[in-house]
């Protein structure tokens, strides 16, 4: 038991915790355990009182049925471990950036031209569209063809086309390309190309949110580690805390 969970806590927390959370959030809404009314994503339910706004997190939870709960889960996973291994991506507030944007463009999309309710296979499609764009001239397997690696979201997309539903998880699908599309823009061809910044910098709110406390991975879970003197905030001023080590009086 405990070499599974420490291979659990061994994989990137980022994967992890959103890859647990679709997993379970999908199980306990198709075994009857959960109510799916909190993931259903309308645009309508966010103006009501009170508003619903945990609905833009809570819509990207939910999985298709059968057995799309492991495959969509193991794609969730799959690919928000390259993101958070990738060179793009070097600070996690930056793909958490990364995340609160591409939904944050998803959720309009849908309710303006889908009327989709369960955003989670568009989120799925950018997040394989971003990390596959470090990976053109390699091959990737979709089931059980092989492919070169950049077109892997177009046959997640296209391959929404073979179920039940089909037509609106693609144009579903399709948004979650858009987000991606506009994310890539906006952070790499425009500043590359165009010669000028990075449009949508990670805040810096988020990189103070996400660092502090400090959390650190351990077996058993995870631990606050206390930040170093000298190094973090605290009630003295930084230029007392850099004079030496104090002195008792009397």
């Amino acid at each position: 038991m405990a070499d599974i969970v420490s291979a659990y806590m061994s994989t990137p927390p980022i994967a992890r915790t959103v890859a647990t959370a679709v997993f379970l959030c999908s199980v306990g809404v198709y075994t009857g355990i959960l109510s799916a009314e909190p993931f259903i994503f309308h645009y309508s339910l966010l103006f009501k009182f009170p508003p619903g706004l945990y609905r833009l997190v809570t819509s990207f939870l939910i999985t298709g049925s059968g057995m799309a709960v492991l495959f969509d889960t193991y794609f969730v996973f799959t690919y928000l471990s390259q993101l958070e291994n990738n060179s793009k991506f070097r600070n996690k507030e930056d793909l958490v950036w990364y995340l609160i944007f591409v939904t944050s463009v998803i959720c309009p999309l849908n309710a303006l031209f889908t009327e989709g309710m369960l955003l989670l296979q568009a989120l799925l499609i950018a997040m394989c569209y971003t990390a596959t764009q470090d990976q053109r001239g390699m091959n990737a397997h979709f089931y059980i063809i092989t492919i070169p690696a950049q077109l892997m979201p177009y046959c997640l997309l296209l391959v929404q086309l073979l179920f039940p539903g089909g037509w609106v998880n693609f144009k579903i699908g399709l948004t979650g390309l858009i987000a991606a599309h506009l994310h890539d823009f906006l952070t790499r061809i425009y500043p590359e190309f165009g010669n000028g910044p990075n449009l949508i910098p990670t805040p810096g709110f988020l990189s103070w949110f996400v660092n502090s406390p400090r959390v650190r991975d351990t077996v058993y879970g995870q631990a606050i580690q206390p930040q170093r003197a000298g190094t973090g905030s605290g009630p003295l001023p930084d230029s007392w805390r850099s004079k030496g080590p104090g002195r008792r009086l009397g």
